[in-house]
């Protein structure tokens, strides 16, 4: 056990250091603004509600929260633990999945392997990855999602429950998924039992769908008909539409379904119940997934519904594509070679540690809780956390994510204070809550062409929604001739006031 947990502990650390750590990037900004507005009230004034739907139906941010008042921890303390735990927590799921599957500990311990390097892999063309660089409810219901699974192999099904819940606590969306999927595998070795069993045995998997069942849909998603302004909403999210996806995005759906097809055979052969009966599952699964996804795709009346978006369950495929594979590769090919596991792991390693450098280039691989951030944009949304009022209202460029040396650094979650609707992160609120475009597409209509903004425009700001403050790029800022009193700025951009 002490082997274990050490062994556990050391692929957390070395996923840190290969992945990196970046704290208020992408959907931090979705999701940290909530954790903020439950640990002090007076933020947010204006907006909220762009953060606030997600929050509204999910107990991460009062998870994070009481973790936050209970320990005494300041947040960014409190979030770092929380994503090395999340990291320990899946791993240790990836190790339990791989004793119900390999009796071989250099297969589990290739299969757990493989989860630390491939963290960040990304899951075609679903804009999702197995564990993001930060602390977000998805995270905490993947690893919650991947104990399930594993309970129900052994057996276990009040435990896989039990994870099952906790999962849609913190993400009820993906969550749902991993309750469809433990029920099919249910259903699938009820009607042909022998998929199931060790040393030749064959008991069906007693799910309880009684228990289950109500957590099977999407937690937050209603169907009336949206506002005219959530086609504007949806174009801009490419995820949602199989039909606009890459040619090797496909490949990253009909390629997991061919895998597990052919896995389930050779299971078959071998005698390998449990490997037989998951990889026999998820193939069809995926499979409806992406039939599933076309439909919704392809009518115009059906646009509204791409949002339940089926094919967030490679989210679960991949996870238990990565432990099958890691396992059968730590089974049959590495075995006890010393040189064969650095020939490997050496490689996927910096591969994928190169990749998030790209990813990530004007910011620290790891921004440790202790560090000051390298990135200007960071460095000024920092000084406005500390120089402005509590609420303050902000203007900046609506694409600020998107723009080169930005990082996708949230406004919002970095600096603590308001902002105008943007076109990254604040679509994505408004795609799943369609209410919410009536709002957005007036505030980005009135940001179109910030780059080019006078005095005059800033001033329509604030007498419009009350902006007292900007952030505008150097070379913006430089080109315009503002008559703006600017108390903060870096190589990157300026902080103004808006008389």
């Amino acid at each position: 056990m002490l082997r274990r947990i050490t062994g556990l502990l050391l692929l957390t650390a070395a996923a840190l250091l290969i992945h990196g750590y970046h704290p208020y990037a992408e959907d931090s900004e979705i999701y940290l603004p909530g954790v903020l507005k439950i640990l002090n009230p007076s933020l947010f004034p204006t907006n909220a509600e762009f953060f606030g739907e997600h929050a509204g139906h999910t107990l991460y941010p009062n998870l994070i929260a009481f973790s936050v008042r209970a320990t005494h921890l300041p947040l960014p303390w409190a979030a770092f633990l929380w994503h090395l735990t999340s990291i320990v927590l899946l791993l240790a799921a990836s190790w339990r999945l791989a004793t119900a599957l390999f009796e071989d500990d250099r297969a589990r311990w290739a299969a757990v392997s493989l989860m630390a390097v491939l963290l960040t892999l990304p899951l075609a063309g679903s804009a999702l990855l197995i564990l993001d660089q930060y602390l977000n409810p998805r995270n905490l219901a993947a690893f919650a999602a991947l104990f399930a699974i594993a309970e129900m192999l052994h057996r276990k099904y009040g435990r896989a429950t039990l994870w099952l819940l906790f999962a849609a606590a913190m993400h009820p969306f993906m969550a749902a998924f991993a309750i469809m999927f433990c029920l099919w595998m249910a259903f699938l070795n009820s009607v042909r039992p022998r998929f199931l069993g060790f040393a030749g045995e064959a008991q069906p998997i007693a799910a309880k769908p009684s228990v289950l069942v109500a957590f099977a849909l999407p937690f937050g998603i209603t169907f009336e008909p949206p506002p005219p302004q959530y086609h504007e909403v949806a174009l801009r999210q490419p995820s949602h539409f199989i039909l606009r996806w890459e040619w090797y995005e496909w490949l990253g759906v009909i390629g997991p379904v061919l895998v597990f097809w052919w896995i389930a055979s050779w299971a078959r052969r071998r005698g390998f119940a449990n490997l037989e009966l998951i990889s026999r599952a998820m193939a069809p699964f995926v499979f409806v997934a992406m039939l599933a996804a076309i439909g919704l795709g392809i009518p115009a009346r059906f646009e509204a519904l791409t949002r339940l978006q089926p094919l967030r369950c490679l989210a679960l495929c991949y996870m238990v594509l990565v432990v099958v594979g890691g396992g059968l590769i730590g089974q049959y090919l590495l075995q006890r070679h010393t040189w064969r596991w650095l020939a490997l792991f050496l490689p996927l390693a910096f591969g994928m540690h190169f990749a998030q450098a790209q990813v990530f280039p004007a910011s620290a691989s790891v921004e440790w809780p202790w560090s000051a951030p390298r990135n200007p944009w960071a460095q000024a949304f920092e000084w406005i956390r500390a120089n402005t009022p509590v609420d303050a209202l902000f203007a900046l460029d609506p694409r600020h994510m998107e723009l080169p040396g930005e990082d996708e650094n949230g406004f919002r979650a970095r600096s603590e204070r308001g902002m105008l609707a943007d076109l990254v992160k604040d679509k994505g609120a408004c795609s799943m809550f369609p209410p919410l475009s009536v709002k957005w597409a007036e505030q980005i209509a009135d940001e179109k062409n910030f780059q080019d903004f006078g005095n005059e425009d800033f001033e329509r700001l604030r007498k419009k929604y009350g902006v007292s403050w900007v952030v505008i790029q150097q070379t913006a800022a430089q080109k315009s001739h503002l008559a703006l009193g600017c108390p903060y700025e870096n190589s990157a951009v300026r902080v103004c006031r808006v008389p």
